[in-house]
């Protein structure tokens, strides 16, 4: 069955003294306040879209990496995953590098890190990143 998540973002202003609250409508966590400056400089305590494609990043690669584990047969204790989402003014997202670290009792490195590549190849927010560079750093704790 398909589900649909819904996320909305009311704009003021221009691009660069202008500002918005993007407000997370399927899951009614909150609203949040999004800005230029917080893309291109500094956050200040605002989210931009690239830190909101780290987050659904992240998540589903932690996601995809767990259920391959489990399926394995070598379920995680932990894995502990980040998304560092690089924009560049002018050019757009840059590149997606993940790193996780993981606690797979059963697991040796190598095997963690193929399951990790096929995590970052295989979950649904990387296929639809396709066309970005998206690297990799995996390692067991």
């Amino acid at each position: 069955m398909a589900t649909t998540r819904t996320a909305h973002t009311v704009w003021q202003g221009d691009l660069l003294k202008g500002s918005g609250i993007v407000s997370f409508d399927s899951s009614g966590i909150g609203d949040q306040p999004v800005t230029w400056a917080s893309r291109a400089e500094q956050a200040n305590g605002r989210t931009s879209p690239e830190e909101l494609i780290g987050a659904a990043h992240s998540s589903c690669f932690s996601m995809a990496l767990s259920h391959a584990l489990a399926g394995a047969g070598t379920p995680p204790a932990r894995l502990e995953t980040k998304a560092e989402v690089t924009f560049q003014p002018g050019e757009g997202i840059t590149g997606i590098h993940l790193s996780v670290r993981g606690e797979v009792p059963g697991l040796d490195e190598q095997g963690f890190v193929a399951a990790a590549e096929d995590a970052k190849k295989n979950c649904p927010v990387s296929q639809a990143l396709t066309g970005t560079t998206i690297t990799l750093s995996a390692e067991l704790a």
